[in-house]
């Protein structure tokens, strides 16, 4: 029995001709499905003509021009923000603090120099004070440790400035130090702007006149607020502007609401009313083909995209089944969005939400792949456009399309793998967002949350996050089922213990069997500690000694008690022969059955090339010239972590059940060295398996044979329990 859905007889009967039909045939009812949508009436309203009829909104949509104005009011009576920074007043504060240090620095310099001459000279009135023009270059020698900023302000001073410093006595400069600091520091605690810059300075130096100085000092302050009081606010663009933006979203939007009247019937058009006319849309609608036009273009390049896509795809998909799957799901799209059009009337206006946007992308994301999926989104939201053509020009299809769009994309984030592994994020991408986003779309048109018609458009828009869930999870098992070979149905029909191999496996070989059970339960365990797919790994266990019922005797396990192990009569190769033949006979009985790839992967990987040491050192005893590669398994290695845990798995647990009096102690060690040996012999190097992981996969694996070893039924002894455990380890099993 075959278990994998089989679409290949009609595109075996139609050929080549296949693709090209289907795509015809698709483009085609897109195309008759769309096509009535865009199709126009023709109104013609005119200012200072008498209206026909009363004439209503048939839709709720902003007046921009009227809200725009609104908003500009709003920005222009924004009071500007400014930016005060209190540090710089102790900035210069500290640089007029710094000027006087350097200036008592040169005054002691040139008065040690002095003292000094003075000691080494003989004639002592030859020897003069240093001048203040000579202390000059000695106070700009150090201007040369200052930064860029700090040497500014000191070059900013004339030379005649820092002389009459040096003029002053020490109690003088003492006086003009403490004026200047006080004066820079009562002032630049104010917050200054350029505005009133020039009147601060001004300010202080009139108070300057109260102050028992002498007119010189007096000077040399004027000059030192000068140079020091800056601007320490300044007009914040960034601030200001963000505060004009705040007021502009703050107005609320001028909006034309559904069935509003606009003009009555023998009114006379009146110009605001035409404009509310032509905001709507309801004015000089001739009819053209450029929406039809549109839409062919559209549907061309949605083929250009299959194409492509077909083409740069990887093997996993070929092209007909890509085509194929992706074809029906756009149509049965398309043609359920059409139905929603069909119901949305006047009462019904939000019905287009209800449309689950997310669910083809999520089929075609697990199935296929992401580019699949996202494709499906994006065709989705364009398709809208023209099937909605009747809101063209309305925040309502923007609404729609953004909704669609967002809704389809948002569902690809999901992992390529079971979904209901994955409920939490399934239900946060696929509700949770989705809602989140038409309600920002809410807020953004600026309506009433407390408004009826807002409260029904987020419900509706719910009940299709919900629907694309619920249509997700529910009709997952059957989309796989017609998609690969390895479903949830078909995994539990070959779970089924009354399965003809499963029952044929217990019947001839009952120790395999049990084995196999048991090495099922391990993988299981450790995969779904990993985040594997754990029923597939599961039902790969219980066929992946198949190949032992055709010499079942030959394998220790089932062999009845007390009966003499037939290896002891066979030469070393002739044991290898048969042992090798339970993965290929496997194989062919696995491929016979028409069973999925997986299962049959991990009967030819389980082993991987591992070395049968026990009868290769037999064999070594008899021939010397024996190599390791004869007494391989043929492999290949475990190509998937889920192999890669079966490997592992299969080994430990027949090792363990040898064991006569196990402990978890013992236990712990026997695993932790195998696995230890499966990574020296390079055994797990394609399965994609980290470190972390197979720490992970031996504790499971550790847990599992410490809780159920007590209680398993012992397969029968061979010769001693130290002969097993060491063909064990050395990588037997039979």
């Amino acid at each position: 029995m075959k278990f994998k859905f089989n679409i290949k007889e009609l595109p075996d009967r139609l050929g080549k001709k296949y693709i090209p039909i289907l795509l015809i045939l698709m483009s085609l009812l897109l195309f008759l499905v769309m096509r009535t949508s865009v199709a126009q009436k023709q109104k013609v309203y005119k200012e200072g003509q008498l209206a026909e009829e009363t004439v209503r909104a048939n839709k709720t949509i902003e007046n921009k021009t009227e809200t725009e104005e609104k908003q500009r009011l709003a920005m222009e009576s924004v009071t500007p923000e400014y930016s005060y920074d209190a540090t710089k007043a102790d900035t210069q504060v500290q640089l007029v603090k710094s000027l006087f240090d350097m200036v008592d620095k040169v005054n002691k310099d040139a008065d040690r120099i002095y003292n000094e001459k003075l000691n080494l000279a003989k004639d002592k009135k030859t020897i003069s004070p240093v001048t203040a023009e000579e202390r000059l270059p000695m106070l700009k020698s150090q201007f040369e440790k200052l930064n860029q900023n700090s040497l500014a302000y000191f070059q900013s001073y004339p030379d005649s400035f820092y002389e009459s410093l040096f003029n002053y006595s020490a109690e003088e400069l003492a006086n003009v130090k403490e004026q200047s600091i006080s004066v820079v520091e009562t002032i630049m605690s104010k917050k200054i702007r350029n505005s009133n810059l020039q009147m601060e300075k001004q300010a202080a130096k009139e108070e300057l006149q109260y102050v028992n100085i002498t007119t010189g000092m007096r000077s040399t302050v004027n000059t030192i607020i000068d140079k020091t009081v800056i601007v320490n606010e300044v007009l914040n663009e960034k601030a200001t502007e963000q505060l004009k933006q705040n007021a502009k979203q703050n107005v609320q939007p001028v909006m034309i609401y559904q069935g509003e009247i606009i003009v009555r019937e023998g009114e006379q058009i009146e110009k605001k009313a035409l404009d509310k006319i032509q905001i709507l849309g309801l004015t000089n609608q001739a009819t053209s083909v450029f929406p039809i036009l549109a839409l062919i273009v559209t549907i061309l390049l949605q083929l250009l995209l299959v194409v492509y896509i077909t083409k740069t795809q990887g093997k996993e998909f070929s092209a007909v089944k890509s085509i194929t799957f992706y074809a029906l799901t756009m149509m049965t799209s398309v043609v359920f969005m059409k139905l929603l059009y069909l119901f949305q009337k006047d009462t019904l206006g939000n019905v287009a939400l209800l449309f689950p946007a997310a669910f083809i992308p999520v089929v075609l994301t697990m199935f296929m792949s992401r580019k699949w999926g996202l494709l499906s989104a994006m065709f989705q939201a364009i398709f809208s456009i023209f099937i909605f053509y009747n809101l063209a020009g309305t925040t309502s299809l923007l609404v729609i399309t953004l909704f669609y769009a967002f809704s389809g994309c948002i569902a690809t984030f999901l992992v390529k793998k079971r979904l209901e592994s994955q409920l939490k994020s399934a239900f946060l991408l696929l509700i949770i967002v989705p809602i989140l986003f038409i309600s920002i779309l809410t807020a953004y048109q600026g309506l009433d949350f407390g408004d009826s018609k807002t409260l029904t458009s987020l419900f509706v828009a719910s009940a299709s996050g919900i629907f694309s869930f619920i249509l997700s999870i529910g009709l997952y098992p059957y989309i796989e089922l017609m998609v690969n070979d390895d479903s949830v149905i078909v995994l539990n029909d070959l779970s089924n213990p009354n399965q003809p191999l499963l029952k044929r496996l217990l019947e001839e070989a009952p120790g395999t069997y049990h084995h196999s059970m048991m090495v099922a339960s391990l993988s299981a365990n450790a995969v779904a500690a990993i985040g594997g797919r754990s029923l597939l790994t599961r039902v790969a266990c219980y066929y992946h000694d198949i190949g032992k019922i055709k010499h079942a005797n030959f394998f220790v396990e089932n062999l009845p008690d007390g009966a003499e192990n037939p290896h002891n009569f066979l030469l070393p190769s002739d044991s290898k022969e048969i042992i090798f033949s339970h993965v290929t006979e496997g194989v062919k009985i696995l491929e016979e059955a028409g069973m999925p790839q997986f299962v049959i992967d991990v009967c030819q990987q389980h082993h991987g090339t591992t070395l049968m040491r026990y009868f290769y050192v037999k064999e070594q005893e008899r021939n010397g010239d024996t190599t390791e590669e004869t007494f391989r398994y043929p492999g290949p290695k475990p190509q998937s972590k889920e192999a890669g845990v079966i490997n592992i798995a299969d080994s430990c647990e027949a090792a363990v059940r040898a064991m006569g009096h196990p402990t978890n102690e013992k236990i712990a060690e026997f695993v932790h060295n195998l696995i230890r040996s499966r990574l020296e012999d390079g055994q797990l190097v394609d399965t994609g398996l980290t470190l972390k992981e197979i720490s992970i996969i031996e504790k499971s694996i550790v847990d599992g044979l410490c809780s159920t070893f007590h209680s398993r039924i012992k397969y029968p002894k061979m010769k001693s329990e130290a002969e097993k455990m060491k063909q064990e380890q050395e990588g037997k099993e039979i």
